[in-house]
């Protein structure tokens, strides 16, 4: 399956090759033979870069996936979060030009805000990419009741954020909102003292590998066993 973001840059592609092939015959040109030739080797480069596969994606109460493909660089402290209300924990997801790039929403619920803010395109592996380059920013609130937050970031060869949520919207975890083009960052926040269920290094896949146990539901799962282990007694 091919992302519809990038049908027009496949099309565009196969329109060249098949323009320069058609002149190269006509003319009997070498140069114009190879220069189709490039270019079907970047089309199906391109045709590489947007594929979209399916997932099997975890849907429970209180687990969140990741929302883009690609490498763990970062798990940081945020000493406090507007949205999240209070202190926090950003994981940050480094895209290459070789991973999926579409993403996908980390958890079912209701989407709180979305904003989008311009501004530099550093590499997308470096820590102040987070806060200084282009991006967009998704808050929602889970079906379990926590807060979290994600990003798309843009790096120095990715310079287009694609997304399709906007506020109130109900999305199920796994589902398809966006993609960014040619390399970039992902970003998780979630509410400080959630189990998180990964490491700096880890590759991650969108919508199935687990990143966090919201916190709500790891109190929950504690004074369950608490109770038990009293009434047992």
């Amino acid at each position: 399956m091919i992302a519809r973001e990038g049908i027009r840059f496949i099309l565009f592609g196969l329109l060249l090759t098949v323009v320069f092939m058609w002149i190269a015959t006509w003319q009997d040109s070498s140069i114009l033979f190879v220069l189709s030739l490039v270019c079907s080797v970047l089309t199906l480069w391109t045709v590489f870069f947007f594929r979209d596969p399916e997932r099997v994606c975890d849907i429970q109460p209180g687990v969140v996936t990741s929302p883009a493909d690609g490498r763990v660089v970062a798990i940081e402290n945020v000493a406090e979060h507007a949205f999240i209300g209070g202190p926090a924990v950003r994981i940050s997801v480094f895209l290459s030009i070789f991973d999926v790039h579409v993403n996908r929403v980390p958890a079912t619920g209701t989407i709180d805000y979305v904003k989008y803010s311009p501004g530099k395109f550093l590499p997308a592996f470096m820590d102040s990419a987070s806060l200084l380059n282009e991006q967009t920013e998704i808050g929602m609130t889970a079906s379990s009741g926590e807060r979290l937050v994600f990003k798309q970031i843009a790096g120095v060869i990715a310079r287009r954020v694609v997304c399709h949520l906007v506020q109130g919207d109900r999305v199920t975890a796994g589902a398809r909102f966006g993609m960014i083009r040619f390399g970039s960052r992902a970003d998780l926040i979630v509410s400080a003292g959630s189990e998180i269920s990964v490491k700096v290094g880890d590759r991650v896949t969108a919508g199935e590998t687990v990143l966090v146990h919201l916190r709500g539901l790891a109190e929950q799962s504690q004074r369950t066993v608490t109770t038990r282990s009293e009434r047992a007694d």
